[in-house]
């Protein structure tokens, strides 16, 4: 096709793992049905210092149907220099990536800077604009990374207003976080439950993913000690990977005598384990003190899960209360009587319902077609 494209997504993909490559690699998925896209990712992305988990590295294998090139090292500015100007010659007509850290700012500002010519239009999708764990530069390096875009994909509402903040005039366009539909297809609840040798009878709440300090484990934690939910017998399933020390959570088990109710599967969760644990539950719980967005949200929904979360940042915006899950407020009573609600009401047939409709509105294509008018656009 002579009107092809070139697009170039900078940013997290294979051989790194997490939300951010599946994001990227999905993405470029849809791109590419219409246009020639690359991806150029990180010879280093996060140095060893600034990264808490066990390891930044896949070990699945290899995607053979995305071109993935490793060229960025995000703290060397004399890689940014030279990758620069490999963009130039590449001479794309889009550059897409995304915003999450601050950290970030410098190494994606530069390379934006220097790799794009008169007719190539930038596009930044932003996972946030203000972190949840602020540093010193944060505005600084924002600043500079938000300054050579020429449009922005928020994917919260407190995500465009925070934005708005800084570039108040520049198109932004709110879409949702599309649906992780890249986790292979939903699996009966019984044949989950033998996958993880659960107890096919009893009633399982699932947290998952990276445990850092705002995500409210320990809110969570407190929860299951509730004695509604000891009435209940819920048991939770903590799968994910400490992103920070485990002491003050095993102390809270210990505590709180939750051993036999509560079961840590804390190491990295591979994608083709995903399922096990998404259609093993009866309800996702995101006890989170802050948030823009969550991808947590977006597996639920692929996997037609009922939630519970707090109503912060932009977590309100995926879960209507009442219709998909419940919202509460981030304390420890509320998120027990919300988990309590959902069980004592017997609510799974109509949320999954509920759910199946609610989730055909966040497809990939509709990012991709909007980022695609943004730039046409400018």
């Amino acid at each position: 096709m002579a009107n092809k494209k070139k697009i170039l997504i900078l940013g997290t993909a294979y051989p790194f793992r997490g939300g951010l490559a599946a994001y990227n690699e999905r993405l470029a998925e849809e791109l590419q049905q219409t246009d020639e896209v690359e991806i150029w990712t990180f010879t280093v992305q996060y140095p060893k210092l600034f990264f808490p988990g066990k390891s930044q590295f896949s070990t699945d294998p290899a995607p053979t149907h995305l071109k993935i090139k490793r060229l960025i090292n995000s703290v060397n500015p004399l890689n940014w220099l030279v990758t620069g100007r490999k963009i130039r010659k590449m001479n794309p007509d889009i550059i897409i990536t995304k915003y999450w850290l601050p950290i970030m700012g410098p190494a994606l500002g530069s390379l934006l800077r220097l790799g794009k010519r008169k007719h190539t239009k930038v596009i930044a999708v932003l996972d946030n604009v203000v972190p949840h764990e602020k540093r010193p530069g944060d505005v600084a390096f924002t600043k500079y990374f938000l300054k050579p875009v020429d449009a922005f994909v928020a994917m919260s509402q407190s995500v465009l207003n925070d934005l708005r903040v800084f570039e108040p005039n520049k198109k932004a366009s709110l879409i949702p976080h599309p649906i992780y539909d890249n986790y292979g297809a939903l699996i009966t609840k019984s044949a989950a439950r033998a996958q993880l040798k659960l107890d096919p009878n009893k009633k399982y709440i699932l947290f998952f993913g990276f445990i850092r300090q705002y995500k409210g484990l320990d809110l969570l934690l407190q929860a299951m000690a509730d004695e509604r939910l000891k009435k209940l017998d819920v048991h939770a399933i903590v799968a994910g990977e400490y992103y920070e020390d485990a002491a003050p959570y095993l102390e809270l088990l210990q505590t709180l005598q939750l051993g036999d109710r509560v079961l840590m599967h804390t190491d990295f969760i591979p994608n083709e384990a995903v399922k096990n644990y998404f259609c093993a539950a009866d309800l996702v719980v995101q006890p989170y003190k802050s948030a823009t967005q969550s991808g947590i949200s977006q597996i639920a929904y692929h996997f037609e899960k009922p939630m519970v979360v707090t109503n912060v940042g932009g977590l309100v915006e995926m879960v209507p209360d009442g219709v998909v899950g419940f919202q509460a407020t981030p304390d420890p009573a509320s998120i027990a009587a919300a988990i309590e609600k959902y069980f004592v009401d017997n609510r799974e047939a109509d949320m999954v319902e509920a759910l199946r409709k609610e989730k055909l509105q966040y497809s990939w294509s509709r990012l991709a077609n909007e980022i695609k008018t943004l730039a046409a656009g400018n």
